[in-house]
């Protein structure tokens, strides 16, 4: 009983400390997106070209574990006061910071300074401030370096994506067409009700 009970305590701790904290993270890439300052994107229709590159400030073979790198869409931090399922946590199993996956897993090139990547803005992607981060990955898939588009504070180089309203145009025009249809007909009913009111009364 005992040991059961020692075997699932060590289980959820392990659940627990899972995962590398964004802390213990050293900032090793320099990343940079086509998005302006302040510019606004259309989900599902406006693309996102990002670039990244080891910064050669670093000792070389800083990144000999680097196999891959993620790169994905991250809140501001305007977009997430008061809202706890964006919550910034260090543990990055936790974290609910970057939730937007721009492009997973792919191949890190040390020897090229010109990593680049072209992906549509996803059609599920809320409305909100974002910034983007890329995380280095080791064989095992756990992140061991990272880099971004903003600073610390995630307060700078900031843009904004409009979500699909669900709304379309054809929607709107079909929709229009329709009370169109439906007012003509009204009128059409009243008047042949009157003609065979006043036909009646003839008789």
């Amino acid at each position: 009983m005992v040991r059961a009970f020692l075997i699932v305590l060590s289980c959820l701790a392990a659940a627990t400390c899972r995962g590398a904290t964004f802390s213990s993270l050293q900032q090793t890439l320099i990343v940079t997106a086509s998005p302006q300052p302040a510019q606004v994107l259309k989900a599902g229709e406006d693309e996102i070209t990002v670039t990244w590159s080891l910064n050669s400030t670093f000792p070389a073979g800083v990144d000999s574990s680097y196999k891959t790198v993620t790169i994905k869409l991250c809140y501001a931090l305007i977009s997430q006061k008061d809202r706890g399922w964006r919550k910034t946590v260090d543990n990055l199993v936790k974290d609910k910071t970057c939730q937007h996956k721009i492009v997973a897993n792919k191949p890190y090139v040390s020897s090229s300074s010109n990593n680049t990547f072209t992906s549509t803005v996803l059609r599920d992607v809320p409305t909100a401030t974002y910034f983007i981060r890329a995380y280095a990955q080791n064989s095992e898939g756990d992140e061991v370096a990272y880099g971004q588009t903003t600073d610390s504070h995630k307060a700078v180089n900031l843009f904004e994506i409009q979500a699909i309203t669900g709304r379309h145009v054809s929607l709107d025009i079909a929709s229009i067409c329709f009370s169109a249809f439906s007012i003509v007909s009204l009128f059409g009913f009243f008047f042949l009700e009157k003609r065979k009111s006043k036909a009646f009364e003839s008789k």
